[in-house]
């Protein structure tokens, strides 16, 4: 009688949920979307799952690894969180995974970071990534900017791990496809002075592909703009982000017809994603900070809450034997979301739907991304065998 009433005791206990994002640095804009995102899959299931209530503990970075890992160890080691959820950018999410293997009690699910080292080197077994990563994200991208005919492209990006992925994914299919790359400028995260990489933009590329978010990119793309730019660019999935898309800005208009690729497009008509779209606009009013369309980092974080709820559901809020039940019960999960299922692979890592996309401005004068193609079930090795498959660096790939 003691055992079962101790078990319906703790049953009955609040989940405590740790939720990590950047709310300083050049990322803070999307890192509160993140945390909207987060938020409103707890929402929608009533703030409770299994008879438990979810406590929401949150805490802030600023994009630097070591201050995710002390944020973190914090609402581990402090908090007593059950489940953490976060971070959002690719270098702390490296960071967090190693520590998550010092806290085997813990499950550790990804908020929005992206570098395909998280989970392709050296995983975790209590670290679940539930969104697809950067390289994942520029599927179909290469072949797009070919039939635009962008044959010869520069590519401006942030110096990390994050940027490596996503020029990984598209040069890999772009080098393929008989494009080339003869330059790369690898700028400072947080960066203010672009007048130097503008200065180097070879005059016989047809296009620059940038891949910079939030202040950083809206710094490139003014600068750029003052200069007298006019070049075609191709953003990375958080250059055209909803956090980018709607700063005041002259360049802004210019972003009109950009080609890009993520797990997701503002666009898409699939009834999912509208349901998804109508509840967070009406839950986060422009009004009230909200942004037209959910940006990149909501949806990923609403993405990896879901899963965590959706796990605690499965297993009727059982987190005993170091929540053995719950990491089974993720490992095995295919995830409904509203761009379609996802589930994981072997690492962990999810595999899912990317969407190549154009950036259109509505009646409003909103600037929104409208689905030029869509690829489903892509994987982490981007369809190339293991032996050919190497993980971005400053100079992998290289097709000059």
């Amino acid at each position: 009688m003691a055992a079962v009433g101790g078990a319906a005791w703790s049953q009955g206990q609040p989940v405590k949920i740790g939720l990590l994002a950047t709310l300083e640095g050049p990322f803070a804009a999307g890192g509160a979307d993140g945390m909207r995102g987060a938020e409103l899959a707890v929402k929608q299931r009533g703030g409770v799952v299994a008879g438990r209530k979810i406590e929401i503990i949150k805490a802030s970075s600023d994009a630097k690894p070591d201050v995710a890992v002390n944020a973190t160890r914090k609402l581990v080691e402090q908090d007593k969180v059950d489940i953490m959820v976060g971070p959002l950018s690719g270098g702390e999410g490296i960071a967090v995974k190693d520590y998550s293997k010092t806290q085997p009690q813990v499950t550790f699910i990804n908020g929005g970071s992206g570098a395909q080292a998280t989970t392709l080197v050296n995983p975790s077994s209590n670290f679940f990534r539930f969104n697809t990563e950067g390289a994942q994200w520029m599927v179909g991208l290469g072949k797009a900017a070919m039939a635009k005919g962008y044959k010869r492209t520069m590519v401006i990006a942030e110096d990390y791990a994050f940027p490596y992925s996503q020029v990984q994914g598209f040069m890999s299919e772009y080098c393929r496809a008989g494009g080339k790359v003869p330059a790369k400028a690898w700028v400072p995260l947080g960066g203010k002075d672009y007048s130097s990489v503008i200065a180097k933009i070879p005059n016989d590329v047809d296009a620059l592909l940038v891949v910079l978010g939030g202040a950083d990119a809206v710094n490139f793309l003014n600068q750029y703009e003052a200069s007298g730019g006019d070049k075609p660019i191709m953003g990375g999935s958080i250059t055209v982000s909803q956090d980018v898309l709607n700063y005041r800005g002259k360049r802004r208009e210019s972003l009109v017809g950009t080609l890009s690729a993520g797990p997701l497009a503002d666009a898409y008509d699939g009834a999912d994603w509208k349901a998804f779209v109508a509840d967070y606009q009406k839950t986060y009013p422009v009004a009230q900070g909200g942004f037209p369309s959910p940006s990149l980092f909501a949806y990923v974080y609403y993405v990896n809450m879901k899963a965590a709820l959706d796990g605690l559901a499965a297993v009727n809020g059982d987190l005993s034997n170091n929540q053995a039940k719950l990491r089974e019960a993720l490992s095995k999960m295919t995830l409904k979301t509203p761009n379609g299922d996802v589930r994981l692979d072997g690492n962990r890592q999810a595999i899912g739907t990317t969407f190549v996309t154009e950036v259109v401005k509505d009646a409003q004068g909103n600037l929104f991304n409208k689905v030029h193609s869509k690829v489903d079930g892509v994987e982490q090795m981007l369809g190339m065998k293991k032996e050919d498959f190497q993980i971005g660096s400053r100079d992998v790939p290289a097709c000059p």
